[in-house]
């Protein structure tokens, strides 16, 4: 695999509007995850901005940016339109559609999201994190991964992802995050077709892929990221990522 990294980001935001450019201990939140996904070491990182000064900025952090149509629907197709112009020769054939809002990301959970993709026939990869309670299993704001793991193995087949509380009965369940490596004829073929039934319904647009035919494997980790969302995930943000002071351990 030859992956690359890209980031789609926009200023419109209904909770906290400009969240890209949030300000963050002196730099801007993008910045703080663009940071994070080059620690990771998998590929180059590009940001895919929708707004001019989210191509200044990330220009004036040292990444490189491409100004995508506002327009565009969704952030795979922001990243797809910025992979076609940045690599028109197919160089890179795969491509992790990272959200801006995970200023607080492990780095080895991108090299994680990568991991599905060595069975040739996952199309997309992606992550998901233990359900720790009931009470988090049954927020519509948790999207739910129905999977299973088999004894040790750290890969499973996605069979649906939900808002709704699933699979019913005892045992783990499955906290989808968002972040996906798309092989980039997945990602091509992904972004052609049109919005699906169920993904309308749940508003989900990894059903489209599913109700497609296409395969998504999950990969788990122990604990994901949280993305900043509302004014209070931000000072949580700042309060995680506050600079050490002597003699004191390093941030998150």
């Amino acid at each position: 695999m030859n992956p690359i990294v890209i980031i789609p980001a926009r200023l419109a935001a209904t909770r906290l509007p400009g969240k890209p450019l949030a300000d963050i201990h002196g730099r801007p939140m993008l910045l703080h995850v663009a940071e994070r996904a080059r620690s990771a070491a998998i590929g180059p990182v590009v940001i895919a901005g929708a707004d001019p000064a989210i191509i200044a900025a990330a220009e004036a952090g040292g990444f490189r940016a491409i100004m995508t149509d506002p327009a565009l629907p969704s952030g795979s197709d922001r990243v797809f339109a910025a992979l076609e112009r940045h690599d028109p020769d197919g160089v890179f054939d795969v491509v992790v559609n990272l959200q801006g809002d995970f200023p607080t990301i492990d780095p080895a959970h991108l090299r994680a999201a990568l991991t599905p993709l060595a069975d040739p026939a996952i199309d997309i990869g992606t992550l998901v994190a233990p359900i720790r309670d009931d009470a988090e299993a049954a927020l519509p704001s948790v999207v739910k991964a129905a999977c299973a793991f088999a004894h040790e193995a750290t890969v499973a087949p996605a069979l649906y992802f939900s808002r709704a509380v699933i699979p019913h009965g005892a045992g783990p369940r499955w906290h989808h995050i968002g972040i996906y490596a798309f092989r980039r004829a997945a990602l091509a073929r992904f972004v052609a077709l049109p919005v699906s039934p169920l993904e309308a319904r749940e508003t989900l647009e990894q059903l489209r892929a599913l109700e497609a035919g296409m395969r998504i494997g999950c990969a788990r980790i122990a604990e994901g990221p949280f993305g900043v969302d509302t004014p209070a995930d931000l000072a949580r943000a700042r309060a995680l990522l506050a600079p050490a002071r002597p003699g004191e351990g390093g941030a998150a």
